[in-house]
């Protein structure tokens, strides 16, 4: 007798347990996310969101979205001359297993046109658009926190993963 006979497990049900261990290889991007936070904003105008990322596969940050802002982009600060310019930046290669800091004064995600205030004890949701190294696209719905500042300086802040059924990881807090 077979190891699977002796549990009396229907097929169908073997079937889609095997199939279920193998989707999230395929469906989810290998994606880190440490430290996320949103900055407060009183106005309407923009602010910033701020993570780690580490990539466990070749990766592209291609595009970001968030129901909170009219306009979601990744942007670069740099200084130029004695003049801190900052520009959009449409792709943004996350090498496997190393970390790749988006934070204040330099590449940071803008949310701009914001559809309400952002105070903090709320979470936004920031969709990241990714594209692996087979040029398939996948996105990953976090939760982020808003806070005036990074929460905590050793782990910073827990990001949900999104909810059933929407596509989202694990996430180390």
């Amino acid at each position: 007798m077979t190891l699977l006979k002796s549990l009396a497990l229907p097929r169908r049900l073997i079937g889609l347990l095997a199939l279920a261990a193998v989707l999230p290889a395929f469906a989810q991007p290998r994606l880190q996310v440490e430290g996320a936070w949103v900055r407060t904003s009183p106005s309407l105008t923009g602010t910033a969101a701020y993570m780690r990322l580490t990539a466990g596969e070749p990766l592209t940050l291609v595009g970001v979205d968030s129901p909170a802002a009219g306009v979601a982009e990744v942007h670069d600060m740099k200084l130029e001359g004695d003049i801190m310019r900052m520009r959009a930046v449409p792709a943004l290669e996350l090498p496997p297993g190393k970390p790749v800091e988006l934070k204040p004064g330099g590449l940071h995600v803008m949310l701009m046109d914001l559809k309400a205030p952002l105070q903090g004890d709320v979470r936004v949701p920031v969709t990241l658009v990714l594209r692996d190294a087979k040029g398939t696209e996948r996105r990953l719905l976090l939760q982020v926190p808003v806070a005036p500042r990074a929460p905590g300086a050793a782990g910073g802040a827990k990001v949900d993963p999104a909810p059933a059924g929407m596509h989202g990881q694990g996430h180390k807090h």
